[in-house]
């Protein structure tokens, strides 16, 4: 089958999220299944994080030995068969157990994707990194429509899952079984793969970068439905306008960003993107009337949209350690905010106000804004001496 590898790794990205995203639009399903409190609930899914983590720590020197091809296989096919096994589990202790391994699969997709979509970017002297994470972006958003729906039918949460996995699993393994790995970079690191990933100072302002971006998608997508409820009274529809306007902005701006981050520079398109993200936030902290807020909604995603992706593309660049290595640190950090972030921030509207929860995103949006300085001013073009095949110019 002759499909160019990029379009290879956005159906990863597409499909892990559509079988996650299944599973988080069918949760009160879930809860209910289980017979948990929303406490325990939460408890339940820190698993996937706690795995995750442990994984962005620890995997990169395996996924090395296996390759991209193979850990593609076993974390997209993985992934799917664990989210499509949690609805048939007995009890929380047997859920926490599946979601523990799948956030381990998950961490090491995370590190492989974006360590070959970086590999691929070298080979050819294209962007691609942006448009990968927009197909996730683009697969959770469809997802999401998807799932209200078919909860709406009342079709059980095991059959769907179910479904939605065994397309992932056709699918995915078609694509990845002929999936061809880009070689590694020639300026790359040559040493030994360090054991555990951990931020140096020098990848750390790119984390705050990554981070930057992270803390807004994750209070967006936890509070903007709270927000509308509490501040303005919305009703469900209008409330739910909120996070489907940042999520598809998100999603439409990763695909079409590219181009831009070619042309302008990573430097130029991460401030100019972060800028949007502050005048959004500040929108959304002060505005009088539902409009406005959704408004700012709509430019906190196309704010947060590439920045992940282009702090992703500087991590892996960086020579002072593989690409593996680099990433998965970034991606620690990145990870820790995005799901601790949120409920601190709840904390935050507890006792001063949810409007504030927004407001006080923005001293970190600042701070990135500030070290995306530290980024190049423009992409570097595939090493010479490279016999290689160039992408078509519609990739």
């Amino acid at each position: 089958m002759s499909i160019a590898p990029q379009y290879r790794i956005y159906a990863s990205f597409f499909l892990f999220a559509v079988t996650s995203g299944a599973m988080i639009s069918r949760l009160p399903d879930l809860q209910e299944h289980l017979g948990l409190t929303q406490g325990e609930l939460g408890l339940t899914l820190i698993a996937m994080s706690i795995g995750s983590l442990i994984s962005l720590t620890l995997s990169a020197p395996l996924i090395g030995r296996l390759g991209a091809r193979i850990t593609g296989l076993v974390t997209v096919l993985g992934t799917a068969i664990c989210f499509a096994i949690v609805p048939w589990m007995p009890n929380a202790y047997a859920v926490f157990a599946v979601l523990f391994v799948c956030g381990g699969l998950a961490g090491a997709l995370e590190i492989n994707l974006n360590v070959e979509t970086d590999r691929l970017e070298s080979m050819t002297g294209k962007r691609f990194m942006s448009r990968a994470h927009g197909g996730w972006s683009l697969g959770f958003f469809v997802t999401a429509l998807l799932g209200a729906a078919i909860r709406q039918a009342g079709i059980p949460v095991g059959w769907h899952l179910a479904m939605t996995s065994g397309l992932a699993l056709i699918v995915g393994g078609i694509l990845l079984w002929g999936l061809v790995p880009a070689p590694a970079r020639t300026d790359g690191h040559q040493g030994e793969t360090p054991k555990i990933a951990v931020p140096t100072w020098g990848l750390l302002p790119i984390c705050i970068i990554g981070i930057a971006a992270f803390l807004c998608e994750g209070v967006s997508v936890d509070w903007s439905a709270i927000y509308m409820r509490d501040v303005f009274n919305a009703a469900p529809f209008v409330g739910g306008l909120g996070l489907t306007l940042f999520g598809g902005c998100m999603a439409v701006c990763r695909l079409a960003a590219d181009p831009y981050i070619s042309h302008y520079g990573p430097r130029r398109v991460a401030a100019t993107l972060l800028s949007i993200a502050t005048v959004g936030a500040v929108l959304v902290g002060f505005a009088p009337v539902e409009w406005l807020a959704l408004v700012g909604f709509a430019l906190l995603g196309i704010g947060c949209s590439a920045v992940y992706p282009l702090a992703v593309s500087a991590a892996a660049q960086r020579t002072d350690r593989p690409a593996a290595v680099n990433v998965a640190a970034l991606g620690q950090m990145a990870f820790v905010v995005f799901f601790l972030g949120p409920p601190l921030l709840g904390y935050v509207a507890q006792y001063f106000g949810i409007r504030l929860s927004y407001l006080a995103v923005l001293p970190v949006i600042v701070i990135g804004l500030v070290l995306t300085r530290t980024l190049p001013t423009k992409y570097v073009p595939a090493p010479i001496g490279l016999d290689i095949e160039p992408a078509s110019p519609h990739g």
